[in-house]
Order: structure tokens, then sequence, then C-alpha cells
């Protein structure tokens, strides 16, 4: 009996070793998860009342315990890259169904999608458009790789100063090409609809006391209302009408198959005080078509697209899984894994919030085995009993066969 309690003993601890040379192997794989071998003695009844004289018959392996510590944190300054600081796991769409990692080391493929390394693609809530997200949907996040789409310019915010001490033009009507003709111009940069940028000019011309003419240019070509837009302004130098501070002035049509361009300007922080004039800072929509130039991805995994052109587009929020029970999990391989009936089915959700970690984009998670030291203070204890159970063997062996030779004589 000696000999089969050894030999069980010895394949335990063979398998103890498989299962620390696995985690070791894997030291460097990010998002690598390692397993504890687990044993439970073989214990047979003989009858009733006798178990005071049984005898075991030895240990076997009952389960290699996946454990789901948190790895140490890798900086790679990729954006691409993430890890999930706490609970949860990316989902991944295989093409035959969902899988979740923790490996976060993600790329993007020609036509924009991301993927793992084993060509998995990452999951994410489409954003709605209203600044939230559909929770109850899942889709591919797809990187905007080509040209964002440009917007025309339909208003601007002119934030200046008119000198009150100014006096009227001496010369009438006002044309943009006699600066005799104008007390004052401001000019900035406008887009149109192809994303083409233009010259705008708004010129003012004091008609009265506490009262402005203004007119609009867009590269030479007028704006103008009839009569034109006018700006009054109150003993204090502030806006007396129009009373929103904004005027709105006519179509432009810019000759360049481009949409007319409608533009409403906000003079509502425009004073006339009796200081100099001084044409302020202006503040416009619209932008020119732009490429991508970055990605971000905030810790509750909101992806933001930045383009060239200064604008930025909100691509989704990347969706966290979790499970009642992470050690039921089924290992799919390249630290993959899928839900079981052990594990229960996936508790979606979003990262930061409830019971899900937070994510770091720009960093890795490492194996929760790149410690190596505590393996191979495992190795050398899995080494020992695999060494004492052998003795065993050899004793028994010893046992016997001193036991045969006294039979024979």
């Amino acid at each position: 009996m000696a000999l089969n309690q050894a030999l069980s003993g010895i394949n335990a601890a063979q398998a103890d070793l498989n299962v620390i040379a696995n985690n070791i192997s894997n030291a460097n794989t990010v998002g690598f998860k390692g397993s504890r071998a687990e044993f439970a003695d073989v214990y047979a009844v003989t009858g009733l009342n006798l178990n005071a004289t049984a005898v075991g018959g030895g240990t076997r392996l009952s389960d290699v315990a996946q454990q789901f510590a948190q790895g140490d944190t890798q900086t790679t300054g990729n954006s691409l890259d993430m890890e999930i600081n706490g609970n949860g796991f990316f989902t991944l769409n295989t093409g035959a169904g969902l899988a979740y990692t923790r490996a976060g080391d993600f790329k993007k493929l020609d036509d924009g999608t991301v993927v793992s390394n084993d060509g998995y693609k990452l999951q994410i809530y489409p954003p709605t458009g209203n600044g939230s997200f559909d929770t109850s949907t899942l889709t591919n996040l797809q990187l905007v790789s080509s040209q964002s789409t440009a917007t025309a310019t339909t208003k601007a915010s002119i934030v200046a100063n008119l000198p009150a001490s100014a006096a009227p033009p001496t010369v009438t009507p006002f044309s943009p090409t006699d600066a005799n003709s104008y007390t004052n111009a401001t000019t900035f940069a406008v887009f149109d609809s192809q994303g083409g940028t233009h010259q705008a000019t708004v010129y003012y011309v004091k008609t009265a006391t506490n009262t402005w003419d203004t007119h609009l240019y867009v590269d030479g070509q007028s704006a103008d209302t009839t009569p034109p837009q006018q700006l009054t302004f109150n003993s204090a130098g502030q806006i007396a009408t129009p009373t929103t501070g904004t005027l709105a002035y006519n179509p432009i049509n810019l000759g360049n198959g481009s949409n007319p361009l409608s533009l409403t300007l906000n003079f509502s922080n425009t004073t006339q005080f009796g200081t100099d004039y001084t044409p302020g800072t202006i503040n416009k929509d619209g932008a020119e078509a732009g490429t991508l130039t970055s990605i971000d991805i905030d810790s509750s995994g909101v992806v933001t697209a930045n383009y060239s052109n200064t604008t930025s587009t909100v691509l989704g929020q990347v969706a966290i899984a979790n499970f009642a029970n992470t050690q039921g999990l089924r290992q799919l391989g390249n630290t993959n894994w899928a839900a079981s009936s052990d594990s229960g089915t996936a508790v979606m959700g979003t990262a930061n919030t409830g019971q899900f970690g937070s994510i770091t984009s720009g960093q890795l998670e490492s194996s929760n085995t790149a410690d190596t030291t505590a393996q191979l203070v495992d190795m050398i204890q899995a080494q020992r009993a695999y060494q004492a159970n052998a003795q065993v063997l050899s004793t028994d062996n010893t046992l016997a066969s001193s036991l045969f030779n006294a039979v024979s004589r």
C-alpha cells in the first residue's frame, strides 16, 4: 500500500511542479494570472466504526485554482495600452462569442479596428450623441484614421472696445477700400463647409453718440443687410441694442462649391469706453479638415480621438465585465477567459464605477507571477515533496526485498 501512497505523492508533486513551471514561464506575459495546485487526501473507509484504524490512501490533485491578484504596473506611454486597476476584464469579440482578458496591450488594424494580440476585437459602448453611452449595446472600437469632417463657421464672439471719443468718419458712404470711411476694423479667419479658410472683416462706423454701424465682408464680398446692422451703447459703455448682443448677416456665396456662408456675430462683451480701440479676442466655431493625432482614454474608459484641427470626437466607452466567481472562469489560453456555469454570467459595466476598477492608459498589467522568488520557493517545496515520496518508494522496496530474502532461506 505504501507504494501506491508514495506514487500518489510523486504524481502530486509532479503536478505541483508543472503548475509552478507554467507560472514561471509566463512571468513576462502581460495580464497573465498564475495558478495554484490544490490537493486532497485519499481516504477509504474499511467498515463500520473502523475509522480509527483506517489508513489514508495517499493524495490527489483536486484543483488548479487560478489566482487573480493584481499584477505590477508597467508604463509604456502607448495610449492603446490599458491597465485595469481593480476588478474587471476587458471584453473581446472573438467572432464566435465573447472572451474576457486582463491583457490590455491592444493595437490598431489598417481599417482602424482595435484588437488584442489574438485579433479579437475590443468592445465598447457606443456614444448616444447627447454625452452618454448606450450600455445595452456592444460594438467594436473603431479609430477614425481618416480626416475629420470640416465644419463651417456659423458664429463668432467678438470681445473688443470701441473708443467713446471717436468722431464719425469724414468720408461717406462707407467703403472697405477707403480707411477714411470707417472708424475701426476687426479681422479674423473663418471656414467654409469644405474646410477652406477665408478672411472676414468687421468694419465699425460711428454714426452718432453711442451709435455704430457694422459692416461684414468675407474675402471682399459684402454680407451687409439693409440698413446696416447697428450697435448702440448705454452711458456706462455697455451694449444697449441689440439686447442679445447678436447680429445676423446675409449669406455669402464664396464661389468655390461650398455652401453659402452665414455668420452671426455676438457683440455682448464688446464695450465703448473712453480708452483706445482694442480688437480684443475672437472666439468662433468651425474647423478645417483634420487628421487623427492622438487617442485619449480616461479613467472611466471614455475613448476620445483628437485631430490636427483642434477638434475631438468621443468614440465610445470601454466595456468592462466582472464575475461572481472569477476562479470559475474557463481558460481559453493567450490570457483569455470565457464565462462558465461556475463563474456565472458576466456582469457588464463601466470602469471607475461600483465594483469595477479604473482604467489607466499608457500602462499594462504585468503577470502576477513576475516576482519569481515566491515561485522558486514553492518549487523547492515541491521538489522536496517529490524526493520524500521517492524515498518512501525506496524504503518500501528495501523492506520488501528483505522480506523476500528472509522467506526464501
